[in-house]
């Protein structure tokens, strides 16, 4: 059985061309197929619900055509294949996922305004593919705060010790395995936490901030032993760190290889999918590539 495909999402913008070089280095890292897919946008008013128009095409594809020459006379290139659909982009994509080991598209697409950070397009597919999705930003992004403590390849992963997913750990440990890179994990607590008492009610006594973050530290390095088991040659760090989540791994994203967070599990009394606001915090401001894992499947 041939592996599942990495798929790069074109649309001739500037950005799509840097998510295309990005895919094509992970699926020789993957020994993966390539595939292009391109996703001819028509004015669907009131076809929100039609996802693809007619059969693909791949002939007279002026999109696929420059990726064809871009890539031409490249030596040991994966198994390219090339597909041309119709449709909405943000419903046709997510479906694509399906059957494949990871999506790769731009920050934005041609029809993008430059002042948005991030196109709707992304932020469908992130939300809503079957398979984890890596968001490729624009060069030159500025992140505050400090940079790396130390040099060489990262990937970093963000950790909620409250609700700490598999796929997120397992796929963060298999970029850094496939990349020779260290994997930097957050675990962010809430800090400071708010005490609230009603008039004439004694104030609980104050948190220790440093078993807090101790308890923290536990529990991540717990969540991390079966990862580390499964790929012994991968080392791992986990950072026990006060306050917004999303600004550390925004500031940890500077020279790294990758930023790794995840989708909200669907809830009874919120099924739809969800990817939270550190995810999307993430997604617009991070200096480096943003892979959105999606969560484990819940059991029935």
């Amino acid at each position: 059985m041939s592996a599942a495909p990495v798929i790069a999402a074109v649309d001739g913008s500037v950005d799509s061309t840097r998510a295309l070089e990005w895919a094509l280095a992970d699926a020789h890292r993957r020994a993966a197929p390539l595939r292009v897919v391109h996703v001819r946008q028509y004015a669907a008013w009131g076809q929100a619900d039609v996802l693809i128009a007619g059969p693909p095409e791949v002939e007279g594809d002026p999109v696929l055509d420059e990726v064809r020459t871009r890539l031409a006379g490249r030596a040991g290139e994966p198994g390219l294949e090339y597909v041309a659909l119709e449709g909405v982009p943000g419903a046709v994509l997510p479906e694509l996922g399906a059957d494949a080991q990871l999506l790769v598209l731009g920050s934005r697409g041609r029809g993008g305004f430059a002042s948005l950070l991030l196109g709707s397009n992304g932020l469908a597919v992130a939300r809503d593919a079957a398979c984890p999705v890596v968001v490729v930003p624009p060069p030159g992004r500025e992140v505050h705060g400090d940079g790396p403590a130390e040099p060489g390849p990262r990937v970093v992963v963000g950790l909620h010790v409250d609700s700490p997913d598999e796929n997120l750990l397992a796929f963060a440990f298999d970029e850094a395995a496939l990349r020779d890179a260290r994997v930097q994990v957050i675990a962010a607590y809430p800090w400071p936490v708010q005490t609230w008492s009603a008039p004439g009610q004694l104030v609980p006594p104050p948190i220790d901030q440093d078993a807090v973050e101790h308890e923290t530290r536990v529990l991540a390095e717990g969540f991390l032993a079966p990862h580390r088991k499964r790929h012994p040659e991968v080392r791992a760090d986990a950072e026990a760190l006060p306050g917004d989540a999303a600004g550390h791994l925004v500031a940890a994203s500077r020279d790294a290889e990758l930023v790794v967070v995840g989708r909200h599990r669907r809830r009874l009394l919120a099924p739809a999918r969800m990817m939270g606001s550190v995810t999307q915090a993430v997604l617009l401001h991070a200096a480096s590539p943003v892979a959105v894992v999606p969560p484990v499947p819940p059991e029935d």
